[in-house]
């Protein structure tokens, strides 16, 4: 059985060391700099002998391109018939939650729904959870501004890391 070959660690933007991932991208997205939420694997992505690499990321997490190396792949997916390997940075997520004494930075939570019915609201998907999975653990890393809130509870923007 091979054995797999130790995760480079690099420092990231914002200072902390992180593992390198691997991943595929389509060319025509293929910067640096580029954030995205990976949302999992696409039906069409099935019989793919390389399906690993690309998939080998968390759904509802964000990456940030880190490195865009130079191998370029077959994918009949993406509109340009290529993807480009890539070195991404999972990077903090910005959340909505509710203030009150646990919401301090350092602290650990878990995330619930505000199940928040005012669909106008331009905070509703970030409130309600809607790109993360209800339940999941995470770390505070910062509480930021106040929000303004329609219905009018006491919430916070939070920078968030999750487990």
């Amino acid at each position: 059985m091979p054995q797999k070959k130790p995760s480079k660690s690099q420092e990231s933007s914002n200072g902390a060391r992180t593992t390198a991932k691997i991943s595929l991208i389509g060319v025509d997205l293929a910067k640096e700099g580029l954030e995205f939420t990976f949302v999992g694997p696409l039906v069409g992505c099935a019989e793919c002998r390389i399906k690993n690499v690309c998939f080998n990321l968390d759904p509802g997490r964000t990456y940030r391109v880190r490195k865009v190396r130079e191998k370029e792949n077959p994918c009949f997916v993406f509109n340009k018939d290529r993807v480009s390997t890539v070195e991404v940075e999972e990077i903090p997520e910005i959340m909505h939650m509710q203030y009150g004494k646990k919401l301090q930075e350092g602290s650990s939570v878990t995330f619930k729904s505000m199940e928040c019915d005012h669909y106008t609201c331009p905070n509703i998907e970030k409130c309600n959870l809607v790109h993360i999975r209800e339940g999941i653990r995470g770390v505070i890393n910062k509480v930021e501004d106040k929000l303004d809130c329609p219905k009018g509870y006491d919430m916070r923007k939070v920078s968030v890391s999750l487990q």
